[in-house]
């Protein structure tokens, strides 16, 4: 849409008989300005907040007053506040002063007129027809519409073809229609609310809906734009649309990160205050997770829910997070359109030219309470008066370019009446866009009672497999722990010895590989492994270079990533979830170090992996692996927090197991890539039972059909008494049962909580025709694990058969820190089990 008249770019020395002088005082004082000229820039448009704040007091106060100032101050403390001095970069410091140093380009003003009328009156109308009713107006932001245009078009020059972008609610809805496509009828259908049987038990409210549409812009230039969906924990949003930018850019190849373009819009107070935001920002430049910068925008109001700027951030600006990162932040004042589209084509420009990120912060007010439903008065009585009477943003830009948009105007009221009105006509929502391509594979909905993917391998495809995981260059200089732990699952493949977890595990991923499904795991020291069990990746001793098998399988292979993550949860499982979302041929899965660390995402958890499906009609695959297992390593290293993945279960919106074999894990993390269902896999991984002899597998066990739900009892015929359980605890009821020599008792392994295997639970239990009580024991104390969850369930498939249960006490904290205390509750724990009443 701009249109840049040819501009000679300024002169940073200024010859005069004291010429050197002269060149030296103007970039001092020049320097002064792109240091601290944010700091005197006219932001708010009200007036009210961001007052000028002085200099350092020891710059001279003759540097502030010369005629160099007069000039350095109309480029850094206009409407335009430029924040880049904290850039290491002398070459990105030059690029950004000479872009600021330079008169304003001049734009199509009509053309942003016409965008905000639309964004105006289509808030209007709203106003007047669904009074009351909460849609986060954009009146006094109007300046996004203008700037995402510019936005894309100077993106579109430098070859973006896509955009991701999430975003808070302010604006969402006049974002939707008038940046995105969607049809207005389509919105205003929604504030009808008509047909609620479609979301009955689901949906979502519509200012936390997703669009996808295509841009063009002024140049005619074609943008496929895709707001994620995104609920009300705001900043969640962020690295799911990172995540999914990247899984685009992958999908493309070289090049992917020029014709992707990630963006954020950020409420300021949100920015601020969520740690979500900062996690986010670091993954900018990280191996596994850049982007080639994201576009992070702030809609600024100047005003949380009802909280003043010093209740929401403790500085100036509430981007000065951001200023801990090698980024540009830009301030602009919304009201001042062409500043606002100028930053808009210079924030494009950057990203493109240095792959960075940009942070803008587009500084304007909230004409409406929180919601429209708020009386803003109560709180902010000052700036509200201020608000009353302000003439609509459209107007004022009129009014400055000198047009009349009255006529324009009435005729996109019309517009919008007109759609109104078909609205309420309306007897069904519209049909959401269809997915991309890649989905057209896979499908959601209700699981199948008895998943039929085939999983197993023949034993020569294993051993097969095994060597090559098992081998590397010959120049490679390997650690002697690890080539003796080679030597071990060498003789694995021969069959000479059992695999264990870590070895299952990695020939589930080389057989996917071999067979072209991709595989990405992320998480801290996964390419290890936390307890040393992995080793999808081998370091050379001298020179530390990495090298995996895994990448050396075949030249027709899919692609294998190992990243060890950034120590955090939130963004890390937000940005694999995202992954998964836009690649789900891949078997993506995000590791915990120790499962309840979890705990740091489970907003993630929560509005995205559990809801996602029931919301917004969205399916991802991901797959969480939380080590679980108590040992007496105390509280966070022992629960991942069963009772809370399983208290999220219904409608078949994910699966969770506790395989407790090396094979089972290993035909379960085959059926998670090699099933058409795309459902999230929460898996309780081992910690001690990593190695545990009753935990090992033979390498005929990896030729089995598929993963089994149940492992019935094998061993002891018709007993009378059953005890059922899941995972490490099953282990140790065996060994004690070896001791006492019980030959009455039988172990029965759940190895799938969600969805419930009901059918192959009863039939588990009917092998044993004269059973007199069923047990469900596990370590977890009574008020945490799957108790709660599998209790009625169990009860349900006993049928007549009384049932008891046998856990530790109920707690206030899920482990003891002590490990003689671990190993006495362990003790009592299994002498209830196997006690008969």
């Amino acid at each position: 849409m701009a249109t840049k008249a040819p501009v000679e770019r300024k002169k940073t020395t200024t010859p005069q008989k004291n010429g050197t002088a002269n060149t030296m005082t103007r970039d001092l004082v020049f320097d002064v300005f792109r240091r601290w000229g944010y700091l005197q820039a006219q932001l708010d448009p009200l007036g009210q907040y961001l007052p000028a704040e002085p200099f350092p007091a020891d710059i001279p106060e003759d540097e502030l007053s010369s005629e160099f100032a007069q000039e350095a101050r109309g480029y850094y403390c206009s409407t335009i506040a430029a924040e880049f001095m904290h850039i290491p970069s002398p070459e990105r410091r030059k690029w950004i002063q000479e872009r600021m140093e330079q008169p304003a380009p001049r734009y199509d003003q009509k053309r942003l007129l016409s965008l905000l009328i639309r964004a105006d009156i289509f808030e209007q109308v709203i106003q007047a027809r669904y009074l009351g009713t909460k849609r986060f107006s954009l009146e006094g932001l109007c300046g996004l519409i203008p700037f995402l245009d510019q936005l894309f078009s100077s993106s579109a020059r430098h070859g973006v073809e896509t955009c991701v972008f999430g975003m808070a609610h302010r604006g969402r809805l006049n974002v939707m229609t008038n940046t995105v496509g969607r049809g207005a009828v389509e919105l205003f259908t929604k504030f009808e609310d008509v047909d609620p049987r479609s979301t009955l038990g689901g949906g979502d409210v519509k200012y936390h809906l997703g669009a996808t549409g295509t841009y063009t812009t002024a140049e005619g230039k074609k943008i496929a734009l895709h707001l994620a969906s995104n609920p009300s924990h705001l900043e969640v949003v962020n690295p799911v649309v990172v995540g999914r930018a990247r899984a685009k850019q992958t999908r493309i190849g070289l090049g992917g990160d020029k014709k992707v373009l990630p963006m954020v819009l950020h409420g300021d107070a949100a920015f601020a205050g969520q740690g979500m935001t900062a996690e986010t920002l670091n993954l900018a430049t990280i191996n596994g997770y850049n982007v080639g910068g994201t576009i992070q925008v702030l809609t600024n109001n100047l005003l949380g829910f009802t909280a003043m700027p010093n209740e929401s951030n403790s500085s100036r600006y509430s981007t000065d997070l951001a200023k801990r990162l090698p980024i540009p932040i830009f301030h602009v004042n919304a009201e001042d359109i062409d500043a606002v589209a100028r930053i808009a084509e210079i924030a494009a420009d950057y990203r493109a030219i240095f792959a960075s990120d940009v942070v803008i912060d587009l500084v304007g007010y909230r004409k409406h309470g929180h919601s429209e439903v708020d009386d803003p008065t109560v709180t902010q009585p000052r700036r509200y008066a201020l608000i009353k009477d302000r003439p609509a943003i459209y107007q004022a830009y009129a009014q400055k370019i000198g047009v009349d948009p009255t006529a324009e105007a009435k005729t996109v009221q019309e517009e919008f009446l007109e759609a109104q009105k078909q609205a309420t006509q309306a007897s069904h929502v519209p049909h959401m866009a269809e997915p991309p391509a890649y989905w057209d594979n896979y499908k959601g909905g209700y699981l199948p009672a008895n998943d039929d993917t085939k999983t197993g391998l023949s034993q020569e495809r294993v051993t097969e497999l095994v060597n090559k995981l098992t081998s590397y260059p010959s120049d490679f200089n390997i650690h002697p722990k690890v080539k003796a732990l080679l030597v071990q699952r060498k003789e694995m493949g021969e069959g000479k010895r059992p695999f264990d977890y870590g070895m299952a595990e990695l020939v589930a991923y080389a057989s996917l590989l071999e067979d072209g499904t991709p595989v990405r795991l992320s998480g801290q020291d996964s390419q290890r492994g936390t307890f040393n069990q992995r080793h999808s990746f081998y370091t050379d001793t001298e020179t530390e270079l990495r090298w995996s098998p895994l990448q050396h399988l075949s030249d027709k292979q899919g692609m294998f990533e190992a990243y060890n993550s950034m120590l955090s949860e939130a963004a890390v499982l937000g940005f694999e979830y995202g992954y998964s979302r836009d690649y789900p041929e891949t078997l993506v899965l995000w590791e915990a170090q120790f499962g309840d660390f979890s705990n740091g995402a489970q907003m993630v958890i929560d509005q995205f992996i559990s809801a996602a499906e029931a919301k917004w009609h969205l399916l991802s695959g991901v797959v969480m692996l939380l080590p679980h297992g108590y040992e007496g390593q105390g509280p966070e290293h022992s629960s991942a927090r069963m009772e809370r993945y399983l208290q999220l279960c219904a409608q078949d919106n994910m699966i969770v197991a506790q395989p407790s074999n090396a094979a089972q894990y290993f035909h379960l993390l085959r059926r998670q890539a090699l099933s058409p269902y795309r459902k999230p896999l929460v898996v309780f991984t081992p910690k001690s039972m990593l190695r545990h002899p009753d935990a090992i597998s033979p390498i005929a066990d990896f030729s089995a059909e598929t993963f089994k739900t149940v492992l019935p009892e094998g061993e002891v015929q018709n007993a009378k008494r059953l005890l059922i359980c899941s995972g490490k605890i099953g282990h140790n009821l065996r060994v004690e049962r070896a001791k006492r020599k019980d030959t009455e008792t039988g172990i029965i392994f759940v190895e799938q909580l969600f969805p419930w295997p009901e059918a192959a639970l009863q039939a588990a239990i009917a092998q044993h025709p004269n059973v007199e009580e069923l047990v469900w024991v596990q370590e977890e104390p009574a008020n945490m694990g799957p108790l709660t969850y599998i209790n009625p369930k169990l009860r349900y498939a006993a049928g007549d058969i009384p049932v008891r249960t046998v856990t530790r006490a109920a707690a206030a904290s899920p482990a003891t820190g002590s490990a003689k205390a671990h190993e006495i509750e362990e003790k009592l724990l299994i002498e209830m089990a196997f006690r008969q009443i």
